[in-house]
């Protein structure tokens, strides 16, 4: 009888996951559809999901007519250089707030804390009048300086909490076999540590790519957008705006993220999970 209820109650609960991931498709397929579609209308009576005229015209305008390539590559090196300064700061401060004991160790957890929770929105008009004077303004090195500075914290938390979860007799058993310090780092720990690292670094990766705020509000020109901002310009309004090119571009601008996002999704559960074991 228990065994019954509890596949009765399975089922429910896949059926209920279904159809809330069936929802959360809806808005996908109708860019989807919106970009295929020849006659290019956003609304109408006669709408499907499976347009009867089918196009590729949208895409070939993203590609072809717009500054789509600029943007991706403009934020492609922001995404980089990012995920790797963060990575860089974030994995040895981690471990050093894991490992080491200092005067004051846990006020600078609690600062990290307040930092991440506070909205970076309400620094907008600090961090403008402190790159202003430093001719950071319009310029990529002050947009990666903000991004560095922003998701670092998020790296140093996350892994921070998965090295406390890390025993610390591995290390002592390593060090015991004669184990030099670097390669005690090197090739025991960022193996075990690989799902945290990998998560904070998808992590910055989705926050670049996505953010929109900063990058809007920071850089001037068509030629300095990232990708956010530029699909933004796309349709800037409904009077000049074309609702199929930017519903392709939307896609074509996913694609990326959702293939890296599915390949390390093996690591995504581990990742952000196991540094939650200890505080």
């Amino acid at each position: 009888m228990n065994k019954t209820i509890e596949k009765i109650a399975l089922t429910l609960l896949n059926l209920f996951f279904i159809t809330a991931c069936a929802f959360v498709l809806v808005p996908i397929l109708y860019a989807l559809s919106v970009s295929l579609n020849a006659q290019g209308g956003l609304l109408g009576d006669n709408f499907r999901f499976i347009p009867r005229d089918l196009t590729f015209d949208h895409y070939r305008a993203v590609l072809f007519e717009h500054n789509l390539l600029l943007w991706f590559r403009n934020t492609a090196i922001l995404a980089v250089a990012s995920v790797s300064i963060s990575l860089l700061v974030s994995v040895p401060g981690a471990y050093s707030l894991s490992r080491f004991r200092f005067g004051g160790q846990k006020s600078v957890v609690r600062c990290l804390l307040l930092l991440h929770a506070f909205p970076a929105i309400l620094s907008m008009f600090a961090i403008f009048r402190l790159m202003s004077p430093m001719c950071l303004v319009n310029t990529r090195m002050g947009l990666l300086i903000i991004y560095i500075g922003t998701m670092t914290v998020f790296g140093l938390l996350n892994l921070k909490g998965y090295f406390d979860a890390l025993p610390v007799e591995v290390e002592e058993a390593a060090a015991i076999d004669g184990a030099a310090v670097w390669n005690l780092i090197i090739r025991i720990l960022l193996p075990l540590a690989r799902p945290a690292v990998i998560v904070s670094g998808v992590m910055v990766l989705i926050f670049v790519w996505n953010e929109y705020i900063f990058a809007i509000t920071f850089m001037t020109g068509a030629a300095s957008y990232t990708l956010s901002a530029g699909l933004f310009s796309l349709q800037a309004t409904e009077m000049t705006g074309s609702w199929p090119v930017f519903s392709a571009a939307s896609i074509i601008v996913s694609l990326p993220i959702l293939i890296i996002f599915f390949a390390t999704q093996k690591y995504m559960t581990s990742g952000l999970t196991a540094g939650g074991v200890k505080g």
